[in-house]
């Protein structure tokens, strides 16, 4: 019985130590094991581009203005209002124009009395100098008398010359009066919506050093677009190239342009140091639904390719003295190298010329080397910084 209990106790001994030695041996297992996260190759549009912030502005704007001081007696528009060129916007009261007018009126009237009367001394001097010619020729009258009369002859004529010019002097007062009365009734230079009223029904206008501004026009059929562009990403956009925005109201609609001009001179603001230059483009708007002064999320693409091969760029390891890319890809549960030659690249995804086939599995990441806190993390792995895509 003591031989049994012996040989019965190493048995359970022994199964014990088998027990904890495979015990240990799956702790280890587990503990230098690799897992690895992968991203399959697949088919997809890809774009290189510059983002920037923009602005949008009205095509053309007018400040339309009065060229006349006075009460402004009447606006016959409001905010939002369309109007078409030549439409009529509002009226000064045109008294202080009338009258101006009949004042210069009158002294054309005046002018020409006053030349009448000097003509009737013309003919007047004209028959006395021929008497005195007539008598000079007799002798029966001193030559001075004829002097006399040729002097007052030449006199009035001088003097009819003169009233001829205050008369057309008076003439161009007259039209002046006219056109300022006419500027009175103020209308639309263009087809346009009212995007602004600066100055109200009974308000006083004076125009004597700048024209006040009653009212403003913009043309918003055509929107033009000023993207603020960052001096890093300037050098790589040039007019010509594609570019789009969203709204902050609609992010899912882009509306597309072509990049027109980029302006030589910075844009800087009070608050940042940092240096911007506009890019220009305008994009049409025939429902109306883009407005004066709206935020753009602007993009500018450098570079675009359609339904090609794509992995994402965390995959992409060293790169080699040819230009190709070391990848990771997936066989068997093992990670194996290969060298790939790379196209766009937007620092998301990246382009495959050569090297992969569409569905093989590229490594992004594994388990030894992510941190603890991304191992057991199910986020995806977010864009990186900066101002290109």
């Amino acid at each position: 019985m003591s031989r049994r209990k012996l040989i019965l106790s190493s048995v359970i001994i022994f199964v014990l130590i088998v027990v904890a030695a495979i015990v240990i041996w799956r702790q280890q297992a587990a503990k230098t094991s690799v897992s690895y996260l992968t991203a399959p190759v697949t088919r997809s549009d890809i774009e290189e581009r510059v983002l920037a912030t923009g602005v949008l502005y009205a095509l053309k704007t007018v400040e339309v203005g009065a060229q006349v001081s006075g009460q402004l007696k009447k606006l016959h528009v409001a905010l939002g209002d369309k109007v078409k060129a030549g439409q009529l916007l509002a009226e000064i009261d045109p008294v202080l124009q009338q009258n101006t007018l009949k004042e210069s009126t009158a002294q054309i009237d005046n002018l020409q009395a006053q030349k009448r009367s000097k003509q009737a001394l013309l003919r007047q001097y004209e028959l006395a100098l021929q008497r005195q010619q007539q008598m000079a020729v007799k002798d029966a009258a001193p030559k001075s008398d004829l002097e006399s009369a040729l002097a007052q002859l030449d006199s009035t004529r001088a003097e009819i010359a003169a009233l001829d010019a205050q008369i057309a002097k008076a003439r161009i007062a007259v039209d002046t009066a006219k056109a300022n009365l006419g500027y009175t009734r103020i209308t639309a230079p263009m087809d346009g919506v009212v995007i602004s009223i600066v100055t109200e029904e009974g308000q006083t206008v004076v125009s004597a050093q700048a024209a006040p501004t009653i009212l403003k026009l913009a043309n918003l059929n055509t929107i033009t677009v000023k993207a603020q562009i960052s001096e890093a990403d300037v050098t790589k956009v040039k007019p010509g190239q594609t570019a789009y925005f969203t709204t902050l109201g609609d992010s899912t609609t882009r509306h597309y342009g072509t990049l027109r001009a980029i302006e030589p001179g910075p844009y800087t603001t009070s608050t940042s140091s940092a240096v911007y230059y506009n890019g220009l483009f305008e994009v049409p708007n025939p429902e109306g639904k883009l407005r004066v002064s709206m935020t753009a999320q602007v993009s500018i693409v450098l570079n675009q390719a359609k339904q090609v091969l794509c992995i994402p760029s965390s995959a992409l390891g060293e790169k080699g003295p040819d230009g190709r890319y070391q990848v990771q890809v997936l066989r068997a549960a093992l990670p194996e190298l290969r060298w790939v030659r790379i196209g766009i690249n937007n620092h998301t995804q990246a382009q495959v010329l050569e090297g992969l086939q569409q569905g093989e599995q590229v490594v992004i990441g594994d388990s030894a080397s992510l941190p603890k806190t991304e191992k057991t993390s199910s986020m995806p792995p977010g864009p990186p910084p900066g101002g290109r895509r």
